[in-house]
């Protein structure tokens, strides 16, 4: 991914970032930075498509956290499309998925619907209750 830009879309002040499939220590800072540049044009959402991603490390969730960061200091809303259940564990270990909200589409992160923001909190973790069943999301073990 060195030199290549990242997809993105805009839909009137909606940004719709498509990230790679695999994001580790070799493309993460290159992730975050492109994220930060679309932070910079003032989008009131910045949704983070990973739809196409099964692969998600420690680096890639620093990313995600810087941006979440510079998102709230600007005032964007920052929504998260995850569909593969690795990539939502790791978002759910890390507490990611307790700071923005994660939708199985890009539809429904523009929406800002049908996604775990809006499911009641855990009693236990306070974090937004994963949903099961034939939406996608992975049950978790207790």
């Amino acid at each position: 991914m060195s030199d290549e830009r990242l997809p993105v879309l805009w839909l009137s002040q909606s940004a719709v970032v498509s990230l790679p499939a695999e994001i580790d220590l070799s493309n993460a800072d290159q992730v975050r930075e492109e994220l930060l540049a679309v932070l910079n044009r003032s989008p009131d959402a910045l949704i983070v498509d990973m739809g196409g991603t099964t692969f998600c490390d420690s680096a890639c969730v620093n990313a995600l956290a810087r941006a979440h960061k510079r998102a709230a200091e600007s005032g964007a809303g920052m929504r998260l499309v995850v569909t593969a259940s690795g990539v939502q564990r790791v978002l759910a270990i890390t507490g990611i998925d307790g700071l923005m909200g994660i939708y199985p589409s890009v539809a429904e992160a523009l929406t800002g619907s049908g996604g775990r923001a809006d499911q009641a909190p855990d009693a236990d973790t306070g974090h937004p209750a994963a949903p099961d069943g034939p939406r996608g999301w992975a049950a978790q073990p207790g």
